[in-house]
């Protein structure tokens, strides 16, 4: 069957119905649609009826019970972009490409036309887009149809997160907030300082126990493209709201200081930060805002290591070993061998990662250990640095003691560049005539294990850079513990050198060693499953000569 880039999904079974409809009616969209999948919920409309006009479900319990069997379905199908509309009259972010129905909606003829003329009149789609009929589906008895109470109304409601990588759970919160809300939707966007772990324990939002986890937080998304993807999805599910989407710098944010606000929604991990809101606005004078709680989402195919719940955490987590962004495009890097550059931080786990890519077939090349023998005696570089540095820095062998010349470049930026403009380049020649050497023995890929791979600028010479991080915490033990250094001396050390989040901003691959041996083996094993994929789709070339 064709693929299309965005659909829409007309689904017309009564609201109780949709926790058994949902799962086998996404399951089957997801094998035609590969971006956003609108959802047009019209419970009891007959496509196959007089021309269908377009209405929206009350705000009540029963459509908030329907959300939320809508978005758990769609959590089995990972990366499947799922926007149920709450309102129409308006042209869509990414205008549907196919129209979809569930099979049981009537006869197929008038039900294609039906579904044109709906699309057409709800949300302005051109006439002849493809209208397919799903196959329908069978399971248990419907749930109780009864709209049940109507949920409050209020004009102004206030919700903040990190909302990194919307997923299912956020698309729940923020769309009970667009039933919540009559007016306008205060978002608050985590940023900044509140990005700190040591930010985080008082924090009056949603989604943050991801950033409270200190895991992988280098991978979360900037907040410019946090805010546009929460306004995007936003405005196709509810346009009749004004969304004020602000960066917040502080656990409280506006909503200990906007007078407008009514109510808060908060999850059950979050209702004391929703509380502590409420205390600082009683503070400040004003009326307490009503909490909303929204149940958390458990996320059924949650892996090792993974939270139960649905969570930015998880998402993260499955990117470990992903391509995150293209490989670089370098006319003067030969296809053959393919190099890829692993580095990391002190304690962050790189040399084992090195090892397990050996292992896999991947030509390894050590640059902490060229850097020793660029050092040795008859070096093109030893004489040069005994030139710059002084004879103090040798032993009476003639080799240049490494800890006496590291004092001397310690804390003094511009003797430290003096020292690495003469070895990086003696080490980068060191590599390439490797690189040359994996090329002669037919090598397919090289792996350059270099802790300074960025800061030498030696990204040049790679097709890829892998990264490995690790928290700053668990790096500060693992050093202690095989150095032998204080705590205070680890943190001087990681401090003097690349931040994670730097090494992350110009890395194709991420991988993390947090975990027991059998996870950092895994993702290895799927990087490198990976990495042979491209491979194979990627046109060979003559070796390195």
């Amino acid at each position: 069957m064709a693929s299309f880039p965005s659909g829409l999904l007309v689904l017309t079974a009564p609201l109780g119905a949709l926790p058994r409809r949902a799962a086998a009616a996404l399951a089957e969209a997801a094998g035609v649609v590969t971006g956003p999948l609108y959802v047009h919920l019209q419970p009891g409309l007959r496509l196959d009826g007089p021309a269908p006009r377009p209405a929206s479900p009350p705000p009540a319990a029963a459509l908030l019970r329907a959300l939320a069997a809508l978005y758990a379905a769609a959590a089995a199908h990972r990366g499947l972009d799922v926007r149920v509309l709450l309102g129409h009259g308006h042209r869509l972010a990414r205008p549907p490409r196919v129209l979809l129905a569930d099979g049981g909606a009537g006869d197929a003829g008038p039900v294609r036309v039906a579904l044109r003329e709906l699309a057409a009149a709800a949300y302005g789609c051109p006439p002849g887009l493809p209208a397919l009929l799903l196959s329908g589906s069978d399971g248990p008895e419907a749930l109780p149809d009864g709209s049940g109470a109507e949920l409050p109304a209020y004009s102004d409601v206030a919700v903040g997160g990190t909302f990194d990588r919307l997923h299912g759970a956020h698309r729940l919160l923020l769309s009970a907030c667009c039933l919540l809300a009559r007016r306008r939707l205060l978002v608050g966007v985590a940023d900044g300082e509140l990005l700190r772990p040591v930010c985080c324990a008082t924090l009056a939002v949603p989604s943050l126990s991801d950033v409270a986890d200190k895991v992988l937080r280098e991978l979360i998304e900037p907040y410019e493209v946090r805010a546009a993807k929460l306004r995007e999805f936003l405005v196709d599910v509810q346009p009749s709201v004004l969304y004020d989407i602000v960066p917040l710098g502080d656990p409280y944010g506006p909503a200990i200081t906007d007078p407008e606000l009514r109510c808060i929604v908060v999850s059950s991990e979050t209702r004391r930060g929703g509380e502590a809101v409420n205390k600082k606005r009683i503070e400040n004078g004003l009326t307490a805002l009503e909490l909303f709680e929204i149940e958390l989402m458990e996320d059924p195919h949650h892996g090792l290591n993974e939270e139960e719940k649905i969570s930015s955490s998880s998402l993260r987590q499955r990117l470990l070993g992903t391509l995150l962004r293209p490989p670089r495009d370098s006319p003067t890097l030969p296809p053959r061998p393919y190099i890829i550059g692993l580095t990391g931080g002190s304690g962050s786990g790189k040399t084992s990662i090195a090892q397990r890519l050996g292992q896999m077939g991947a030509f390894l090349i050590d640059a902490d250990a060229l850097g020793h023998a660029a050092y040795l005696p008859g070096s093109p570089a030893h004489g040069h640095v005994v030139a710059a540095f002084g004879a103090e820095i040798l032993n009476k062998d003639g080799t240049i003691n490494r800890k006496v010349l590291g004092a001397k470049v310690f804390g003094d930026q511009e003797r430290l560049k003096s020292l690495t403009d003469i070895v990086w380049p003696e080490i980068a020649r060191m590599v390439r005539e490797r690189i040359a050497e994996a090329g002669a023995e037919g090598k397919a890929v090289v792996v350059l294990d270099a802790a300074v791979l960025l800061e030498a600028d030696w990204q040049e010479m790679v097709h890829e850079v892998w990264a490995a991080v690790i928290p700053e915490e668990e790096a500060v033990k693992r050093i202690v513990r095989r150095d032998g250094l204080s705590e205070e001396a680890a943190r001087r050390r990681l401090r003097s050198q690349m931040s994670d989040s730097q090494r992350v901003r110009q890395a194709q691959v991420v991988l993390c060693t947090l975990w027991e041996p059998e996870v950092t083996r895994r993702q290895v094993e799927k990087a490198w499953e990976l990495l042979q994929q491209r491979l194979s789709r990627a046109p060979a070339g003559p070796p390195t000569t």
